[in-house]
């Protein structure tokens, strides 16, 4: 498995509001700028977070963006998943049940299945809050 850009970068995206979440809303152009990232590249991935309530939004001249949830109740995983869609390392698990035809008769599932539960449940087990105190220990 593989994690793209956009994971990664809302991954960044989302620790930089954190640590801003006393304030109030943050522009995205200050985001982009902090974190370095194209400000076109993050108005892609916003639709995403938030669509999967992770961000709250407000429009105007103090508009921005803050997270829709306390850093220690959001995990990596949920942001990968809102991000990457699935974090399914084959097709076959990508849907509860399994509906794969071959399902019934294959000899490697159970490597997929263990795989995608050692993954799901690291990811799970980090929230972002995580992120900043190991951030604040290594400054």
């Amino acid at each position: 498995m593989k994690i793209s850009t956009k994971g990664r970068y809302a991954l960044r995206m989302i620790v930089e509001l954190a640590m801003h979440s006393e304030e109030s809303f943050v522009s995205l152009k200050d985001i982009a700028e902090s974190q370095n990232i194209s400000k076109k590249y993050l108005e892609q991935i916003v639709p995403m977070l938030n669509s999967s309530g992770i961000l709250r939004t407000n429009r105007g001249n103090k508009g921005g963006y803050m997270l829709a949830r306390r850093a220690d109740e959001l995990t990596i995983g949920d942001i990968l998943r809102a991000t990457e869609g699935t974090l399914a390392p084959v097709a076959c698990l990508e849907f509860e049940p399994n509906t794969c035809t071959r399902a019934s008769e294959c000899s490697t599932l159970f490597v997929w299945e263990g795989l995608y539960k050692a993954v799901s449940d690291y990811l799970d087990s980090i929230t972002v809050q995580d992120i900043i105190d190991r951030k604040s220990d290594i400054s």
